[in-house]
């Protein structure tokens, strides 16, 4: 059975991460508090972001932002949206 956490982003119970996606702090604080969904999500958005946006992960500034955004996101926050973009309607 997976494992569990109370999703910051969607505030209910969901399946957990099965590790850390990122290395320190940061990212066991993501493990403990953010499910698979939210994750998947963010990295949908990530995506998009740095295609859109032309980000070069090797620009220190370019990472400052997408670690704002992924912030923002997972704390349902407004964040950056990309210029005629719509999500999938359910």
């Amino acid at each position: 059975m997976p494992r569990t956490v109370f999703c910051r982003k969607y505030r209910k119970e969901l399946e957990g991460l099965p590790q850390p996606p990122l290395p320190g702090a940061k990212g066991e604080l993501i493990f403990e508090t953010v499910s698979r969904r939210a994750w998947e999500e963010w990295q949908a958005l990530q995506t998009m972001l740095i295609n859109e946006r032309n980000l070069r992960l090797i620009d220190p500034e370019a990472r400052q932002y997408l670690s704002e955004q992924m912030e923002k996101f997972l704390s349902n926050e407004p964040i950056d949206r990309i210029e005629g973009y719509r999500p999938p309607e359910n």
